[in-house]
């Protein structure tokens, strides 16, 4: 997802889908530990996902609240 989008979103919805995010990386880990992920990319892609979804909270931590 676009950081624009994600900006959109409150920070209870970004933490949630920290969460999400945070699980599916672990589940493609195991998956690639025991040899069942087919597509690799996918690692990267969620890697960068959740890298962009942390971005954002800690941009609106600091900006403060929106008014």
């Amino acid at each position: 997802m676009k950081a624009g989008k994600l900006r959109d979103l409150s920070v209870e919805e970004l933490e949630e889908r920290a969460r999400e995010t945070s699980q599916e990386l672990f589940n493609l880990r195991f998956q690639k530990a025991t040899g069942q992920l087919g597509n690799t990319a996918m690692l990267l892609k969620t890697k960068r996902n959740l890298a962009r979804v942390k971005t954002v909270i800690r941009e609106m931590e600091i900006s403060g609240p929106k008014e």
